[in-house]
């Protein structure tokens, strides 16, 4: 392995180059990333397919810490799509969706015959949350695949809203166990309130001692998940937690591998609503889903913060949402010497950068992780923006921003870039 680690150590470099220097019409969709991999990888790095299988790390070719390899979202899209092609199926651009299952807004009576009428199924109806949204999810006829029945559902109902039920995944990067020095993620002697839309939460780990954990999703069971246990401690605080407070965390998952559908994660943000959460941290990415941006739009002007990862699909990558909507604060992720991970994407979606390499994270079951990516980042930035914010108001959102850019060290010259934003944010 260390052999192979010293082969990609220049390989990778000569990647992430060619990936920061690709122009914005030659980026890919996840659906040419996953149809060409391996070839694409094969390509980029110049090594046999055969020597990809079962290469589960690479090396940052500046640092020489372990991360996950470039086109790991693609990969591990494809990977879900062949254990569960009776769950899962994808939409025109490659991205993961729940196989039959659609999302109507608000549907009309006459609408909503018409559909059953044409053998669709009501899997479930709510009603007008506390964001305004009545949202129906849809079962389609076992003729029609995913794509035929959203076409069918849009020509049924052509003033309708209706959407694929995407499916979201975590936007993590690198985590080891081991009991590794590593940096902590720095904490204000302050209580936070806040909320985390993520896997599970072990909340009976040390690091979340002086948290009162509110838990939503999975029927009331708990199912601590390492990455939502991971993004949690982070979010309170880290290793060095001295305050705590409250985290209200949704699970979205409940340990299963398919799970983080859009019409999950909208009744996740509809929960924070009603329990008046001023700040909520999403360390997950995924496409751009016409419902999920109503809610965060609902949320903007309701005066709730959003804190998103922009996610690990590398520089040249599109932007993935929700970090890219308006209105939601993206975070990247940069090493101790404050530079950029080479797996983290770029774009006007970026707004800060934090810490998110060599961290020191809980795991489940009192044990501990080193933690790299994105993911991680976040909630660093959404402690602080908690910091400021103790109930939601009108404009907090636009507060927020303005009060962290003039926190944040600046890079270079220009106000803000596509690589930091508007800075460095350093607890």
């Amino acid at each position: 392995m260390l052999r192979m680690r010293h082969l990609f150590r220049p390989l990778l470099a000569i990647a992430c180059a060619c990936l920061t220097a690709m122009p914005a019409h030659a980026q890919q969709t996840l659906a040419q990333l996953g149809r060409n991999l391996p070839s694409t990888v094969d390509r980029a790095l110049q090594v046999p397919a055969q020597a990809l299988q079962g290469v589960r790390e690479t090396i940052d070719p500046v640092t020489g810490e372990v991360l996950e390899p470039l086109l790991d979202r693609a990969r591990e899209s494809r990977r879900l799509l062949r254990r569960f092609p009776d769950r899962l199926d994808t939409d025109p651009l490659g991205e993961l969706v729940m196989k039959r299952q659609l999302i109507a807004l608000a549907p009309s009576p006459d609408a909503l015959a018409r559909i059953v009428g044409a053998g669709f199924v009501v899997a479930e109806r709510r009603p007008p949350d506390d964001l305004g949204l009545e949202l129906v999810v849809l079962r389609a006829p076992a003729a029609l695949d995913t794509r035929a029945a959203l076409a069918l559902l849009r020509r049924l109902d052509p003033t309708g809203s209706y959407e694929f039920d995407h499916v979201y995944q975590r936007s993590g990067g690198g985590m080891q166990s081991g009991s590794a020095v590593a940096a902590t993620a720095p904490t204000d002697a302050r209580e936070v309130r806040v909320g985390l839309i993520d896997g599970g939460v072990d909340a009976a780990h040390p690091a979340l001692a002086k948290t009162d954990v509110h838990a939503w999703g999975c029927n009331g069971k708990r199912v601590p998940d390492a990455h939502g246990t991971a993004v949690a401690s982070l979010l309170m605080g880290g290793a060095n937690a001295q305050a705590g407070g409250v985290l209200y965390a949704a699970d979205i998952w409940c340990g299963q591998p398919v799970g983080g559908a859009t019409s999950v994660l909208v009744e996740a943000l509809a929960w924070m609503a009603r329990e008046k959460v001023p700040v909520i941290n999403i360390s997950l990415v995924g496409p751009d889903n016409a419902i999920l941006r109503r809610a965060t739009e609902a949320l903007n002007q309701r005066g709730f913060v959003l804190i998103a990862a922009v996610g690990n699909d590398g520089p040249a990558a599109p932007p993935l949402y929700p970090a890219a909507y308006p209105g939601v604060i993206g975070v990247t992720a940069v090493d101790r010497r404050g530079r950029v991970l080479p797996e983290a994407a770029h774009g006007r979606q970026v707004d800060f950068a934090a810490l998110g390499s060599g961290l020191r994270a809980a795991r489940p079951h009192d044990s501990w992780a080193t933690v790299r990516g994105t993911s991680f980042a976040a909630p660093l930035v959404a402690h602080r923006a908690a910091l400021q914010v103790d109930a939601p108001r009108a404009g907090n959102a636009e507060t927020v921003l303005q009060a962290l850019a003039r926190s944040a060290r600046k890079t270079g010259g220009s106000v803000r870039d596509d690589t930091y934003g508007f800075g460095i944010l350093e607890n």
